[in-house]
Order: C-alpha cells, then structure tokens, then sequence
C-alpha cells in the first residue's frame, strides 16, 4: 500500500488530496497543528476512529518550525510521498506578519527537505508553490516566466520553490514544484475573496447582510476548480523524473466579473451591495496573473475542467445551502429549548 504524507492535511487542497489518494488506495497521513479549537471540518468525510479495522487515514500533531518533530516523524513513517501543503497562506496577512509567514512557508520547505536528507527516506516530494510568485510579471506566465514576487507570502513562496530545486539538483531528490494558478471550492477559506464573495451572496439573499466591503475589484486571476488541482499534484509524483508545472485554466477573470457571476446566479444586482474599502488593497497590488498549462497538458495529460461560470454557480449554490443548513439547525435548537 504506497503511504503518503500531507502537511496542511485540514485546509481545502490537503482535504480534496486526501480524499482523492484514498480513493486510489493510500494510506494517508496528515500532519496537524496543536490548536484550541478543532478544524477538521474538511475531513469529515473520512476522518473515523483509528481504532476501527480497515482505517487508512491518520492524523499527527507536530508543526513547520519544529524540525526535530519532521525528522521523527518522517524517519517513523517512511512515506513514499509527500505533499508539503502547509503554510501561512494569505497574501494580505502576510504584510502584518512577514515574519512568520517566511518562518512558516519558506523555512517550513527548508525544514522539510532537510529531514527527508537528514532521515535518508526515498521519498518523493511535492512543494505547494503559488501564482504569487510571479507577482508583476506579464501574462501568461509558464514555468519560464521569471518570478517577481510583490509580498511577503510570495517572497517565501519563491525561496520555497528554489530550495526544492537545490535538494533535487544537490542531493539527487524527487522533489517538484506545482505553480498552481488560483483555484477555489466550497472548502475554500472564508476570508479569501471568492469565498467571501459567495458566502456574502448567500447572506444577503437570506436578508442577513446587505453589505459586502472588497478591495481592488479590477485584479485579474486565473481561477480554477481545486479537486482537479490535486490530481495534477498527484500527477507530478507518478513521472520517471522529477520537473517543475504551471497549472492553470488559461483564462483570467476579474474580481468585478466574479461578483457579477456570484450575485447573478443569487438573483441579486452586485453594484447594489459591494463596496469599496481601501483596507483591503494591498501595499503591492498583483494585477494580472493567468498561467500557459500547455507543459502540464503535453506531459501530465493533464487539462482543467470546470469553467469560471460553473466555478462561481457551484460555490454560490454551496454557500447558499450551508446557510440554510445553519439557519434550520439554529430553529430546530431554538424550538427544542423552549
């Protein structure tokens, strides 16, 4: 049975990844920070008690900045993959705190790599780079395309990405590099964009919210599906040897045009709810990001799927529906307390 390790196992990527490798028959491990409060959400649909026969799905605490528990616990489990997903992930936030997002995302690769030398294990790896990286340079951008990061979280991203080359040009690793362009779902986090459009949408349409406060409407990105992102992911470790992807739809988008789309879909008129808040532009806008895929179709076979309209409409559906779920299960507390 190939064994798999994740880190950021409870996001939206490691979620759909680990779904998708237990559907082929894995045995995956997630690696889980030490929290107050629970955030496997995502994982409901596999996550089930370790005691019962026939479990292939396990959870680990340890953390990016502790490379002595990466060791150990790679030492211990010997995976034949992993997927280095974790990271402090959001753009904005990284300005407010650009010490621990390099500490976490670039430091936390280094980390990585170190232990797997360190350890000896054979092991295949994956590092979770970003369209970030990029930052100013024009569109499309492939795997040629020279980085210009424009923020911390980018910034660490590209050290990231070229300490994964190094251990792979210095030690003989598989390790790659998947650039992947935006991609979005249900699962999405709550505070970025998309998900904040639609889960707006959904309020609005319930007569919860009126307001929905945003940033620089005119950025441009290429937005993808993130259960087919994964599978491209999957994809780069089944190859002879190990390289570098772009993966993207080919298409940018405006943050306007999928207001447009989201509150269409709900019935609702965008211009009417959306505002401009200037604490949400960043101190360096990304204007434009949109990725050339064509190495990843030609090599991987692999091609996105969902178009920008079905991605917006299905994430507006989900949202609407959760909220109802929320809604119906708040009467069913109230009516059974009185």
């Amino acid at each position: 049975m190939t064994k798999a390790l994740i880190t950021g196992v409870t996001g939206q990527d490691g979620s759909y990844l680990t779904e998708f490798l237990l559907a082929k028959g894995y045995e995956v491990h997630g690696l889980i920070r030490r929290a107050s409060s629970f955030n496997t959400h995502r994982l409901d649909s596999v996550y089930r008690d370790p005691h019962e026969s026939g479990v292939r799905f396990f959870m680990h605490y340890g953390d990016l900045s502790d490379s002595g528990s990466l060791v150990n616990l790679i030492r211990a489990l010997e995976p034949d993959e992993i997927y280095h997903l974790g990271a402090q992930s959001h753009v904005k936030v990284s300005f407010e705190i650009p010490e621990y997002t390099a500490d976490a995302t670039a430091m936390g690769t280094v980390r990585i790599l170190e232990a797997i030398r360190a350890s000896g294990v054979d092991t295949r790896f994956y590092q979770a780079g970003s369209s970030e990286m990029f930052g100013s340079s024009p569109p499309p951008q492939s795997e040629t395309t020279p980085f210009h990061p424009r923020s911390p979280y980018a910034v660490a991203k590209v050290m990231a990405h070229w300490m994964t080359v190094n251990y792979r040009e210095s030690y003989g690793m598989y390790a790659c590099n998947g650039i992947l362009m935006n991609h979005e779902s249900e699962r999405r986090g709550e505070t970025f964009v998309t998900r904040k459009i639609t889960r707006a949408v959904a309020r609005i349409k319930a007569g919860i919210q009126d307001k929905l406060y945003l940033g620089n409407l005119d950025a441009k990105r290429d937005w993808g599906y993130a259960p087919e992102y994964v599978e491209a992911m999957w994809l780069m470790l089944q190859r002879e040897e190990p390289d570098d992807f772009v993966i993207a739809t080919g298409e940018a988008h405006s943050v306007r045009e999928f207001c447009e789309l989201a509150f269409g879909h709900a019935g609702l008129d965008w211009q009417a709810h959306v505002e401009i808040d200037p604490r949400y532009y960043r101190p360096a806008e990304v204007d434009y990001l949109m990725g050339d895929a064509a190495k990843a179709q030609e090599v991987l076979g692999w091609k996105a799927r969902t178009s920008f309209n079905e991605l917006a409409r299905l994430m507006v559906d989900a949202d609407v529906q959760l909220l109802d779920d929320e809604m119906s299960g708040r009467l069913v507390r109230e009516d059974r307390d009185h």
